[in-house]
């Protein structure tokens, strides 16, 4: 029986955070003191990951992202990928990284199994990524986006946090970025993720930010079909493109009617939504794949019909509805 909510929603990807550690500090993320990390026993070993994906693909989970923190940190992920890449029943495997590391484990991941990745760039501006990051190299991502596209991981998308006053003005060299190479540009609403994030309410814009961007710049946004891959963007692209535009409206025009994905963090609580606190410990039953899989149903059978991020209103009254950050999380 496939794994369908209350709801009528159909569930079949599964969202794996295998660490919250990061070689960045993004603002976003995680506050100015950083965060508390877990000790390596707190973190589920790749063997434990391992008994969840394949109790989840018996049950019809054919998609999986491996998040972190940054998961290239860990030591081992390009065996946890080729094991992942073997289990019956999954389809589609890939990551969401910072990017930094890519050109040392691209080639590796490629050949493991990795289908494709996400990789996190806000700003295009080398001073302004320190800013942003508290202490990235832009040119480090930019290398890795290259080694991305080189070792055929495609599509290679790109998640850009839309933030007023820190890169709002550089939407069209984003959307230039398609124009050149056949990456897929995506605009995600700031979303406040977190009890450390105060920002949110001087930096939220809606998307319709970059549309009136495109449509000023004369670089029309043409509805296309996804690039590949399970996602709530809707997809554009510009005439003669290599790439395409995608927007992530999760506060303006939320998608969760569509939702179809659970979440695994990285010290093994199953989380039906990203935003929501709830959420269930799988070490106790991961010795009993039933019970296992009983527990995956349960936290389905919990999920509500819709996150609360604009309840009270867009921008400005939103307050932080999650203990956990995004580096406790995954993206």
């Amino acid at each position: 029986m496939p794994l369908i909510d209350m709801y009528g929603r159909k569930h079949d990807y599964l969202r794996i955070s295998v660490t919250d550690r990061c070689n960045l500090r993004c603002v976003y993320c995680m506050g100015d003191e950083g965060v508390e990390q877990l000790t390596h026993s707190d973190i589920l070993s790749y063997e434990e990951i391992l008994k969840v994906v394949a109790a989840g693909a018996e049950l019809g989970i054919s998609k999986i992202r491996i998040t972190g923190g940054e998961p290239l940190v860990r030591k081992g992920i390009v065996g946890l990928v080729g094991q992942i890449a073997s289990v019956p029943g999954i389809s589609d495997l890939a990551m969401t990284t910072n990017g930094i590391l890519l050109p040392r484990y691209a080639a590796e991941l490629k050949k493991a199994g990795l289908n494709r990745v996400n990789i996190s760039l806000d700003t295009l501006k080398p001073d302004q990524y320190r800013g942003v990051t508290r202490c990235g190299e832009l040119q480090q991502v930019l290398d890795g986006i290259e080694a991305a596209l080189q070792q055929d991981l495609k599509p290679v998308k790109l998640n850009t946090v839309l933030m007023k006053g820190i890169n709002d003005q550089e939407v069209v060299d984003f959307l230039r970025m398609t124009l050149e190479k056949p990456l897929h540009v995506r605009f995600i609403e700031y979303m406040p993720i977190g009890d450390h994030d105060r920002g949110y309410p001087d930096h939220y814009l809606p998307l319709s930010f970059v549309e009136e961007a495109a449509r000023q710049a004369g670089l029309p946004l043409s509805p296309v079909p996804l690039p590949g891959g399970a996602g709530p963007a809707e997809s554009f692209s510009i005439p003669g493109a290599r790439g395409t535009v995608g927007l992530i409206h999760p506060i303006s025009k939320h998608f969760c009617d569509k939702c179809n994905r659970l979440r695994l963090t990285a010290e093994g609580n199953l989380k039906a939504c990203l935003y929501w606190q709830d959420e269930k410990p799988v070490r106790p039953v991961l010795n009993d794949k039933k019970a296992l899989q009983a527990l995956i149903r349960d936290v389905l059978t919990g999920k509500p019909v819709e996150h609360q991020m604009a309840a009270n209103g867009i921008c400005g009254s939103v307050k932080p509805g999650a203990m956990r950050g995004m580096s406790k999380t995954g993206g």
